[in-house]
């Protein structure tokens, strides 16, 4: 698997600190469970923060913050990941990342999708990532492309299965697109193959369309 795409510095910072939403979380969280170069990026990242937190003078807490924090860690699946990148063969097409199997289970065969347009198909997470932000799979058959949008925050588009291009490049198994609102895209899927995403956002996207405007409602994207 040769991944050309990867995660900016900043969502690394914000993944490392614990300071995204649980939806965009799970995207990184898969990411780095396929990519050897993000993964050892967030480590070092992690490791800085910790050298940066033993350089600060201790405080006083109260006596049930550890009860507190165990309590609200129960409150959420836990998002996995191992210590290396997981190797896929080049012809298995129902390959799910960690993360991603404790919200799904383990197969990309066995989902409820919900029809958007002809050919383009979701399967909402948000329900199940409660921790804030909008995450969904999406399955794109060859040829349809998504509505023209930009976006009010960050978009984080993770593939799983076959391959889209955008203005910015050709995107494949485990490439991750990191957008913010400075991007405007319309991804069309270039290949033979449905393809299937994993997609997290912070805020509602802009559509450019008539028709995208009218379907947002419907579909809370």
């Amino acid at each position: 698997m040769n991944i050309n795409h990867h995660l900016d510095e900043a969502t690394l910072v914000s993944y490392a600190a614990g300071a995204m939403s649980q939806s965009m979380a799970l995207v990184v969280a898969c990411h780095i469970s396929m990519c050897d170069v993000c993964r050892e990026r967030v480590c070092s990242t992690e490791a800085i923060g910790g050298m940066l937190l033993e350089s600060l003078e201790p405080v006083a807490i109260s006596d049930d913050s550890l009860k507190n924090l165990l309590e609200r860690l129960d409150e959420e699946p836990l998002l996995q990941v191992s210590n290396t990148a997981k190797r896929i063969p080049s012809d298995q097409k129902d390959y799910v990342p960690g993360p991603l199997n404790n919200f799904i289970g383990n197969s990309l065969n066995n989902i409820n999708w919900k029809c958007i347009l002809p050919g383009i198909h979701y399967y909402d997470l948000s329900c199940k990532t409660e921790r804030g932000g909008v995450s969904r799979l999406l399955r794109i058959s060859p040829g349809k492309s998504m509505l023209l949008h930009t976006h009010e925050g960050n978009e984080l588009t993770l593939i799983l299965r076959g391959s889209l291009t955008d203005e910015i490049g050709c995107f494949t198994v485990g490439d991750i697109a990191d957008l913010d609102s400075d991007i405007e895209h319309q991804p069309i899927v270039d290949g033979d193959e449905d393809c299937i995403c994993l997609v997290a956002t912070d805020a509602p996207l802009q559509f450019k369309t008539l028709l995208g405007k009218i379907v947002q409602p419907i579909t809370g994207f």
